[in-house]
């Protein structure tokens, strides 16, 4: 008994279906990445690399400071910071940046309320916001990252 011979469309048949998948997964697979990430983590990465040592250097500047911030984000939609460490008169701002881009950087100003916290002015719009907080005092700079689930 002679079943089927496999002939040469067959294999051209298995091989095209074989591409085709591999081109719509890869296709499938790019057009999720583009749409989940910007792309930009610096505008040149030649001159950020011309920086780094002097970041590493303002970095262990900052950590001997030992400053710390307690973030928290109050019903009322306002980003309220407790500092530990940091002088009473310290100057506190933030940029709230969407991890995804989707939602433009938000500046907010804060002013410390009567318990030593403080309160940011302005509301966060509900989702997910990476919160880079930036304290001075009397010359010093202290830097802080922090993601608001």
């Amino acid at each position: 008994m002679m079943q089927g011979r496999f002939t040469g469309r067959h294999m051209a048949a298995i091989l095209i279906t074989f591409f085709a998948i591999v081109a719509g997964v890869n296709f499938l697979m790019a057009r999720l990445a583009l749409s989940t990430f910007g792309g930009v983590v610096v505008e040149n990465s030649y001159v950020a690399s011309q920086h780094y040592n002097r970041w590493l250097d303002e970095a262990r500047a900052e950590s001997a400071l030992g400053w710390d911030a307690r973030v928290n984000w109050r019903e009322d939609r306002h980003v309220e910071i407790g500092l530990s460490g940091a002088p009473a008169g310290a100057e506190v701002s933030a940029i709230a940046r969407h991890p995804l881009g989707r939602l433009p950087d938000r500046t907010l100003s804060f002013r410390a309320d009567r318990a030593g916290r403080f309160v940011s002015a302005e509301k966060l719009p509900a989702g997910r916001w990476q919160l880079r907080i930036s304290v001075s005092d009397a010359g010093r700079q202290w830097r802080h990252e922090v993601p608001l689930p």
